[in-house]
């Protein structure tokens, strides 16, 4: 009995022993801290890696995380400067930098952080409209976090940013708020639309001036050189007439060549002698009655000449009946003047 006993003894010893040894040890991971309090008050901060206590006197809190942490808050209702409510949804990056103040100053500092966002938030808010909250999220960023920073300094807690994730105002300001994006697109659409016909319609009428300044300048060219066409065919007639020198006998003929052309067209009802027919018509029967001037081979061939001297009578013959034939048709139509009496003969 006294041996069992004694193992008894010796072995609740050695469990102690290995008891005591394990609560003297605590190993920290990397990026945490553990406060140690000796007899009811703060001895020290365990750093990363294997660090020794005292079992029973030190007590070791749980662990602090240093790293930075995301702190993501419920939407909160704020009121706005034009008496709107609105929903703001925010996002927290703060860091752990004093494990001791972290313990000891604040009881809980994510929540301590989450009203001061809070209350934070619904100052800056306030003094501002719903069109300003929703175009202002960097202003409400930085007053944040300047407040958040020297507010939580002190706790062991340093803000590295502050996010607005979400504005949600009511509904029926989202639906005006619709309805005005859609009166303003409207109305840059008309506005682009009327400017794009303005354009159009300025252009059109550019095109049309310059078109008709094109066509005018081309009509002008085209009645020019046809002037000068027709002005050096002029002269060039005037010059070879007068180079020629016609006698009144070839103009005559001419003149008589012309007067078929008068009565011409299915609405000439009447034509009207010129009275310088008479004129032409006697020099043409003087010209078929005057012998010409024999050449060298009309003298070599009498007989010839006898045949052109009895075509030159048939000619004037032919002359005097043209005339007579126009006195009479003149004579025929009383609108017309009647010929004049040495042309009837």
């Amino acid at each position: 009995m006294d041996i069992s006993a004694f193992l008894i003894a010796g072995l609740i010893v050695a469990l102690f022993a290995i008891f005591t040894v394990v609560r003297a040890v605590r190993i920290v991971p990397q990026a945490r801290a553990r406060n140690v309090e000796r007899l009811g008050r703060y001895h020290r901060t365990l750093n990363p890696g294997l660090n020794l206590v005292i079992p029973y006197i030190d007590r070791v809190h749980p662990v602090i995380d240093l790293r930075e942490q995301v702190v993501s808050f419920q939407p909160q209702p704020v009121i706005t400067e034009d008496n709107l409510v609105v929903e703001i949804d925010t996002v927290l990056y703060c860091q752990v930098t004093d494990p001791r103040a972290a313990f000891y100053e604040i009881a809980n500092f994510l929540q301590a952080v989450e009203q001061l966002t809070v209350t934070t938030l619904r100052n800056v808010v306030g003094s501002m409209d719903l069109e300003k909250t929703l175009t202002s999220r960097d202003t409400i960023n930085s007053q944040l976090r300047g407040v958040l920073d020297e507010a939580t300094g002190k706790w062991g807690l340093r803000v590295n940013r502050v996010e607005i994730k979400a504005i949600d105002p009511p509904q029926s300001i989202k639906d005006a708020m619709q309805k005005q994006m859609r009166a303003e697109r409207d109305k840059r659409a008309a506005i682009l639309g009327a400017e794009g016909q303005r354009q159009s319609q300025i252009l059109t009428a550019e095109g049309d001036k310059q078109a008709a300044v094109l066509r005018a300048e081309g009509n002008r060219t085209a009645a020019i050189l046809q002037a000068e066409g027709q002005s050096r065919a002029i002269d060039e007639v005037f010059q070879a007439v007068h180079r020629n020198d016609p006698d009144p006998k070839l103009l005559a003929y001419q003149y008589l060549q012309t007067l078929p052309q008068l009565a011409q067209g299915q609405g000439n009802n009447f034509w009207v002698i010129p009275s310088e027919i008479t004129s032409a018509l006697q020099g043409v029967s003087k010209a078929f009655n005057v012998d010409l001037p024999q050449s060298p081979a009309t003298r070599e061939m009498p007989a010839a000449d006898d045949m052109a001297s009895k075509a030159a009578d048939d000619k004037a013959e032919a002359a005097e009946a043209a005339a007579e034939a126009l006195a009479d048709a003149a004579k025929a139509d009383s609108t017309t003047p009647t010929l004049p009496p040495d042309l009837r003969s």
